[in-house]
């Protein structure tokens, strides 16, 4: 019998390489099946799969004998692990043609050390949406969770989560990366609930599909707070909820019903006034209750005409903008430390999972 080595690969898809409302296409409807079906590829040992509304990450590892068997380890060998995984990725998801097609462009792959120096990454906040948030972390020590739980992880993933999640929490607690972390979703939502209040019998929509609105969309559900989702396009209304939660609303319907809601969130990269006098005045101008409306639009999105009507509260990313850019500055100020920190760290991790190698 010969010495088993083991490679470790990553294959990623996140919010950096496409819109939040497509990554639904790429998410795994039972995680701990995939992570199965991902073990059944020849040579693959384990698998750890870490899906949020941000990203969809397989991590693996293959285990082949050196000398008494097919070297997969060379170049040719790990290819034909990597297009497995893709084969495999896209019989379990609901990719369409023009996803596959662009599968290669749309997907990182990383390996060895490259996996560890993400993982940590991940693990400290650096590579969240928000810097810093605590969410992410949790994230990840629940895949590992789940992943022992199901029997799809091993030795060697195990290890290197451990050791990873000791090390973000030490990271976490020395710089401080992790300290009143807020979102534009926090503070907007906070700003919206102390002027109108927010409660169960409210009617609440967001409009757009973007990070903004994703963080609203987080906010909201942490707060058990229902909400409808409306975009220029009902498929990426659609997308956006089946992972952020909301119900989708086709955007032609949300103007005829505009009266029905109690506050709204727009949140979108449109280039003109989406809401308008003219657009809404109908149903509007019969309507007895107030509406509360925050524009997080950069540009607006919403014209200021529309306070002519009856019970219009118009609010604008302004009012919340100088509190939001003050706690991004106070992460980025940290970014440099964790970094260092994760450069001392990564050479020690490699070493530690070399160890493993045998």
């Amino acid at each position: 019998m010969g010495q088993v080595s083991f490679d470790v690969l990553n294959a990623r898809v996140t919010f950096k390489n496409i819109p939040l409302h497509t990554l639904s296409k790429f998410t795994f409807k039972d995680v701990a099946a995939a992570c199965a079906e991902f073990k059944k590829i020849p040579g693959v040992e384990e698998c750890i799969i870490i899906q949020t509304a941000s990203r969809v990450e397989i991590f693996t590892v293959s285990n082949v004998e050196t000398e008494d068997s097919p070297d997969a380890r060379r170049a040719e060998g790990k290819a034909l692990v990597l297009n497995q995984i893709k084969d495999t990725w896209i019989s379990l998801s609901a990719l369409e043609q023009i996803d596959i097609d662009h599968f290669d462009q749309t997907l990182e792959v990383y390996k060895g050390d490259d996996v560890y120096l993400r993982l940590l990454r991940l693990a400290s906040g650096l590579d969240s949406v928000v810097v810093g948030k605590q969410e992410i972390f949790d994230e990840i020590v629940q895949s590992l969770a789940n992943a022992k739980s199901a029997g799809v992880s091993g030795n060697i993933l195990n290890k290197l989560f451990d050791s990873v999640i000791r090390l973000a929490i030490r990271m976490r607690d020395t710089t401080g990366i992790a300290k009143n972390v807020i979102s534009l979703g926090d503070i907007a939502v906070k700003l919206v609930d102390e002027k109108a209040g927010l409660d169960s019998k409210k009617k609440v929509l967001i409009i757009g599909t973007g990070e903004p609105a994703a963080m609203l969309a987080k906010t909201l559900k942490k707060k058990d707070v229902n909400f409808d989702v409306s975009s220029r396009s009902l498929e990426r209304a659609t997308g956006f909820t089946t992972i952020l939660g909301g119900t989708p609303v086709d955007f032609n319907d949300v103007l005829a019903g505009f009266d029905k809601y109690d506050i709204i969130f727009v949140a979108t990269t449109s280039d003109y006034f989406l809401i308008t006098y003219e657009r809404i005045r109908l149903v509007m101008e019969e309507k007895k209750k107030g509406t509360l409306i925050l524009d997080l639009s950069d540009p607006r999105t919403v014209d200021e005409g529309i306070t002519a009507l009856p019970g219009i509260k118009l609010l604008f990313r302004d009012q919340i903008a100088e509190l939001y850019e003050e706690s991004v500055k106070a992460r980025v100020g940290i970014v440099p430390a964790v970094e260092k920190i994760i450069e001392k760290e990564l050479p020690v991790l490699s070493a530690r999972m070399k160890r493993l190698d045998a």
